[in-house]
Formats: C-alpha cells, sequence, structure tokens
C-alpha cells in the first residue's frame, strides 16, 4: 500500500513527501538536494491544497496547527454601511485583500466583523506598541471568553489570537507561520520591506485581511501587497465618507511669501543646489533621481555643499517666519482644540518655545507623552505640535482644527494628518478644518500641487473603481492555481 503523500511545516517552508502524482503541485515545487525532498513555499499552502484537491489526490495534512474559536462578541454595534460593503467585498474574494479607508472610519471594528465572520486562530500585527496595546484593549473586550496575547515590548504570548509589532512578528516568523489561519495586517503599506514581508511569506494562513488609509508606497513595492494578502477589494476616501461616518471637512490653503532677504537666500541656495545636478546630469523629478543625488552627494565635497544648499532652501521654505506670524492669527481666530504639525523637530520645539505651546516628538519619553495626550483631551492643553510621531501609531484625542505648518507633501502622511480632525466624537455636526500652509514659489508649493493632484476626488475614484472591478489576480510566478476559483473554504460552510 503506497504511501499517502505528507505535508509538513518547517520553518517558513512546506515539505511534500512523498511526490503525489499528477504535476499540478509542480508549480509550487522546488527541489531541496539536502534533504531530498520537495520545499514549497508556505504562502502558496492555500493554492497548494486547492490543487491536490482539483486533482482529487489524498494527502495527509500535518501543516496547520491553527484551528476554529468559538467568537462570542462582548460588544456590537450596527456596522455603517461602508464596514458592511468592504466586509461583503473581503469575503467574496475569498477572505483575502486589502481594504482601504482613511483614518477614523473603523477599520479595526471591522477588522473584529472580520474576525466574527472568520472564527478562527488569529494573528494581527501593527507597527508600533501603542497601536499594539490599543488593539489588544479592543479586542479583548470584544471577545472577553478567548485568551489575547501579545508580542513586542518584551511579551512573547502564543495564544489563540495574537496581538504582535511587526518587527516582532517578522523575527518570530519562522514559529508563527502555521499558527494562524486569519492574518490582519493594520496599516499594512509598511509590509512590503525585505524585513517584514517575510511575516506573510512564511506563513501559511489561507485568510488575509490588510488594513490601509495609504497603500501606495514611493519605492513601488505596494505592488507586491497583491501577492501578500491580497488585491485591494474596497476602497472609500475622506471625501466620500464626509458628513456620514466621518465629520464634515473642509481643507483651506493659505500661501505665504518669503521675506526679500530669505527669497534671496532661497534662490542662491537653490542655484548652488541645480549647477551640480545639471553638472551632474541629474533630475529631481522622480524617486530614482533622488535617490541619484543622495548617493552622489556623498562621493564628492561638491555634492556634499549641493546637498547642503538643497536642504537650506527647504528649512528656509518650511520655516519662513510669515508661517508662524499665520500661526498666530489661526490659534487666536479658534477657541477649539488644535493640533499643529510641522515637518521637524527644530520647528516643533521653537513653536513651543515661542508659543508655550506643548509638543510631541519622537524624543518625548512614554509618560510625558501620555500625560501631553490625557491634558489634551480633557481641554487643559488647547493646542499641541507634534511633527511626525503622531501621523500613525498613536490614539489622538479628539479635535477640530489641523494646521499643516510644514509636511513632506506625501498623500500618505497628509491623509494620516487630515485623519487626526475626522473622527465626529460627541459632535454629530462637527466641521473639521484643516489649514495647511504653503510658501509661495518655491518648490513646498509644487510639491502640495503634486499632492492635492494625487488626493483629489477624480483621482481617488479612480483608484476606487480600479480596485472594485472583480477581475483574476496577476499570474506570479508558481502560482498559477492562484489564478483559479479557490475552493479553499471555510469547514462550516
Amino acid at each position: 500500500m503506497p504511501r499517502l503523500p505528507k505535508i509538513r511545516f518547517d520553518r517558513g517552508t512546506l515539505i511534500l513527501h512523498p511526490p503525489p502524482r499528477g504535476k499540478s503541485w509542480l508549480e509550487f515545487a522546488t527541489w531541496d538536494d539536502r534533504i531530498e525532498k520537495f520545499r514549497i513555499p508556505a504562502i502558496y499552502y492555500r493554492p497548494l491544497i486547492e490543487a491536490l484537491q482539483e486533482d482529487d489526490k489524498a494527502f495527509v495534512d500535518e501543516a496547520k496547527e491553527f484551528y476554529a474559536l468559538q467568537l462570542n462578541a462582548g460588544f456590537e454595534y450596527e456596522p455603517y454601511p461602508h464596514q458592511k460593503e468592504a466586509l461583503y467585498a473581503w469575503k467574496h474574494h475569498q477572505r483575502q485583500g486589502v481594504v482601504v479607508l482613511p483614518t477614523a472610519a473603523g477599520k479595526t471594528y471591522l477588522a473584529q466583523l472580520a474576525m466574527e465572520a472568520t472564527p478562527r486562530t488569529t494573528l494581527i500585527v501593527v507597527p508600533t506598541l501603542d497601536l499594539m496595546h490599543q488593539w489588544y484593549a479592543q479586542i479583548e473586550a470584544a471577545f472577553p471568553d478567548v485568551e489575547v496575547g501579545l508580542l513586542g515590548g518584551g511579551s512573547r504570548d502564543r495564544t489563540p489570537i495574537l496581538i504582535s509589532t511587526y518587527h516582532s512578528a517578522a523575527i518570530n516568523a519562522e514559529t508563527l507561520g502555521n499558527k494562524y489561519a486569519l492574518l490582519i495586517f493594520d496599516e499594512c503599506h509598511h509590509l512590503p520591506t525585505d524585513f517584514f514581508k517575510v511575516i506573510a511569506e512564511y506563513a501559511i494562513a489561507p485568510y488575509r485581511l490588510g488594513l490601509t488609509a495609504t497603500p501606495e508606497r514611493s519605492d513601488g513595492t505596494h505592488k507586491f501587497l497583491d501577492t501578500l494578502i491580497g488585491r485591494i477589494v474596497y476602497r472609500k476616501t475622506a471625501q466620500e465618507l464626509s458628513g456620514q461616518t466621518l465629520a464634515s471637512h473642509k481643507v483651506v490653503q493659505i500661501k505665504v511669501k518669503l521675506s526679500e532677504k530669505e527669497q534671496m537666500r532661497y534662490e542662491q541656495a537653490i542655484a548652488n543646489r541645480n549647477k551640480f545636478l545639471r553638472q551632474s546630469n541629474i533630475s529631481l523629478g522622480s524617486l530614482e533621481g533622488w535617490q541619484l543625488f543622495v548617493k552622489a552627494s556623498a562621493r564628492s565635497s561638491q555634492g556634499r555643499t549641493a546637498m547642503l544648499a538643497h536642504r537650506e532652501a527647504k528649512e528656509i521654505a518650511l520655516g519662513t517666519d510669515a508661517k508662524l506670524r499665520i500661526l498666530i492669527d489661526l490659534i487666536t481666530k479658534h477657541s477649539e482644540r488644535i493640533l499643529i504639525f510641522t515637518n521637524d523637530n527644530a520647528t516643533v520645539y521653537r513653536i513651543s518655545q515661542q508659543f508655550l505651546i506643548p509638543a510631541i516628538t519622537y524624543q518625548t519619553p512614554v509618560k510625558e507623552r501620555h500625560d501631553i495626550l490625557q491634558r489634551f483631551k480633557t481641554g487643559e492643553y488647547q493646542t499641541l505640535v507634534a511633527s511626525h510621531v503622531l501621523n500613525e501609531g498613536v490614539d489622538v484625542p479628539d479635535a477640530r482644527i489641523a494646521i499643516i505648518l510644514s509636511g513632506t507633501g506625501s498623500n500618505r502622511e497628509y491623509i494620516q494628518r487630515l485623519g487626526r480632525v475626522l473622527r465626529k466624537g460627541a459632535t454629530p455636526d462637527k466641521q473639521a478644518i484643516l489649514y495647511e500652509v504653503v510658501t509661495e514659489n518655491t518648490s513646498e508649493e509644487r510639491t502640495s500641487e503634486r499632492r492635492r493632484g494625487e488626493t483629489s476626488p477624480q483621482n481617488q475614484q479612480k483608484y476606487q473603481q480600479l480596485s472594485l472591478v472583480p477581475n483574476k489576480p496577476k499570474p506570479v510566478k508558481r502560482l498559477k492555481a492562484a489564478e483559479k476559483p479557490a475552493k479553499y473554504e471555510l469547514e462550516d460552510e
């Protein structure tokens, strides 16, 4: 009696032995001379099982250690229409894919709904320790009858529901890979990096959900999300949810001018930089051009001088005194809680000292940061200034006014900062305002215009239409079975 083929998990890969008859499974396998057996990347577990089932091949599955859970929600409320639509779209795409929703649109509750609809052992991956603890509190309250654990920040739990930082999950990817049926990636734009993507590659999880407000990455690696998690299955913008789930909002751009002295310094710095760029045949119109500039600046004294000139021009545009005068006007105009965002810590501390406003940067100790945020929440502090640290991964109390005094101009940063004032809170008719202060006739103005084009309703509608077309995923090497209709279903369906 011939032995049945057996699938076994081995440190982020699958070992299939003895090899079954037929060829469909060979799409995923490579021969390992060291053990004289076929080895398959763990991420291909689902299409491998589907291929074997389609060929009616009997096999023994010793790879999976995930199992069903009894998830009784500790609290429930009526989902918003977009949450229902997103959940349906994800389930319709065989419980694999990315959902794109703006900050404050209820991505955590959507994840809870996905877990209820897919009651299996679950790994939730988040970018920061702050977010890890926020998710822990939410999920523990949602499912009080199931043990919820943490991986990161000194915790090393192995529980049916586990919440981990990306860093800790990547370090432990080889041992976590076969224990969870559902992977949830919060802020999933972090995943497609050489260090973090092993979390998805070493996992056999048949069900995967990515959550983000901004999936696109400047390096283009967001294209790998299609393979690591699944394609974008649902997308809504802040504009589309404004006045419904999110507070109504408006964006006000205020342009300021450099002083005559600042303008002269700016133009001289730009001229010095551009002279080097012309000599080196480098254009800054793309990410590749910027990378070439960075490399060239490290090779010669002229390059270093050009980079210093570039930074000087940027500092002049971002930190002009005219912006501080506008800031005074805006703070005086609004009596509500105000969040001020800048591009660098030096400007944060300058504003903090000059206006006696509490500041938060990456240098702020954790306890002090929590104390400042708590006082901001109670209204003891009416205004708060920060650089990038509040963009993501921090639970920021409700505010109505945000002022971007300077920023990178990236789509992601803009959406994250806008999201900080979009929660309705206890004010159903809340009207949020985002002020963007931009220096005229500088690179900052051009960057802002480019970013505003990227986030225009027309472009966002185009992205949404593309993401909702139910076409097949792009073929991937040794993953042809992924193009076939999925057969891997929940055991109780």
